[in-house]
């Protein structure tokens, strides 16, 4: 298999330091450098629909939480793990693009809603096949078992982060 700047860093540190196991930096190193591929691959993929990631994080959320497509701001930032400042800012923009909506909650007089608009509805719809079909082309590189392979530890991974939260 070919080399990668991963195992040139690595080969430097046995060279210079034999007593130490790098074998981390492998995993880590690459974990982050395939995550700014990924980022760059989405990014230039949502903005192709004048969106940025935080943008299309929060209409997919609402896309996936089904019809009637609306969810309560602070639903909305515990699905994305930012500050509810963060999501106001995320909101306000997108309520100025007419992509979502703030309507009273029914079930609490002090509440809001955000819900999709019609026209968020289409360009999300639209973005989401289009990040699909680019997840598929970024994967497309592994075989299936490997994919399955790599997800199942990727979750152990995440898992062993996530459950100590």
């Amino acid at each position: 298999m070919e080399e990668d700047a991963v195992d040139r860093i690595l080969g430097q540190w046995h060279l210079e330091r034999p007593d130490l196991d790098v074998s981390p930096m492998g995993v880590i190193g690459r974990m982050g450098r395939l995550a700014k591929h990924l980022d760059r691959s989405i990014q230039e993929t949502v903005s192709e629909f004048e969106l940025n990631l935080g943008e299309f994080d929060v209409l997919a959320t609402l896309l996936r939480s089904g019809s009637p497509y609306q969810l309560s701001p602070t639903d909305l930032f515990n699905a994305l793990m930012v500050t509810s400042g963060t999501m106001t800012n995320r909101i306000d923009q997108l309520e100025r693009a007419a992509l979502v909506r703030r309507t009273p909650d029914p079930h609490d007089r002090r509440g809001t809603l955000i819900a999709l608009t019609e026209k968020g509805q289409d360009l999300i719809g639209q973005a989401i096949e289009a990040h699909v079909a680019n997840l598929h082309r970024l994967v497309n590189v592994l075989e299936e078992s490997e994919r399955q392979s790599l997800a199942l530890l990727l979750r152990k991974l995440v898992l062993s982060f996530e459950e100590k939260s």
